[in-house]
């Protein structure tokens, strides 16, 4: 399993370990979907997606037919996304993305987070250039061959696929992300769960225990933000 699973791994496991906040966040991604492509999961691929990683951190179904209904309705908010680049303390590049309704806010919460830690927000394409964006499905491959599936995704853009616990991972550019999703889908490759990550080039490493403490509790303050969807950085998870 290469790196980029390693670090995708890693970080779905710290966000995922906060309910409430991948409910809320999960929920804003339905919203988006909906507004996007309409209420039919059968029709609207975003959303049948979204639906999915609901399933998988057990959002209940109650949770996610509201959020289809509230999407639906002309009074619901509609949902900005931002993409926000900056430098944490100790020289540990960040990139946040958010969705909000309020850019005004989302902007000041985030630049007033990084101030508070030690880091600063900066312009965009400051950092943004230091990571891949990526995008990775979980299936389910059961009763096939492994080699012959890579064989078959190839010409979908697939640029690693591994196994783990038996779950099978694809890795695919972002700009691929739709047409691996087609494939899989016209394969008959059930997908458990997708999702998009900034993968860093490079690793700042060799942080000492105090270092990496300041940086983590950076990340805490954004993750918490009501506005912040996902927060990717390029500390070394070793």
């Amino acid at each position: 399993m290469g790196r980029a699973f390693e670090y995708r791994k890693a970080k779905k496991m710290a966000r995922w370990g906060k309910m409430a906040v991948t409910f809320t966040r999960i929920g804003k991604e339905i919203s988006m979907a909906v507004k996007s492509g309409g209420p039919n999961p059968e029709t609207n691929t975003r959303l049948r997606l979204a639906i999915q990683n609901a399933k998988v951190a057990n959002m209940p179904k109650d949770n996610v037919d509201r959020a289809i209904k509230k999407a639906s309705s002309k009074e619901d908010k509609d949902f900005d996304e931002i993409l926000y680049e900056g430098f944490g303390p100790h020289g540990v590049a960040f990139l946040v993305e958010t969705a909000t309704d309020n850019t005004n806010r989302t902007v000041a919460n985030v630049r007033s987070h990084f101030n508070k830690c030690g880091g600063a927000l900066g312009n965009s394409g400051s950092v943004e250039f230091l990571f891949e964006h990526k995008a990775f499905f979980t299936i389910d491959i059961s009763g096939r061959d492994i080699e012959e599936v890579e064989l078959e995704l190839i010409d979908a853009g697939l640029e690693e696929i591994g196994n783990e616990e038996g779950e099978s991972y694809v890795q695919v550019g972002f700009t691929d992300f739709g047409k691996m999703q087609q494939t899989l889908d016209s394969l008959n490759i059930p997908i458990l769960s997708s999702e998009k990550e900034r993968i860093p080039m490079t690793y700042k490493e060799d942080l000492s225990e105090e270092q990496r403490a300041d940086i983590e509790k950076l990340i805490e303050r954004l993750e918490e933000d009501e506005d912040v969807q996902a927060v990717f950085h390029n500390m070394s998870d070793i």
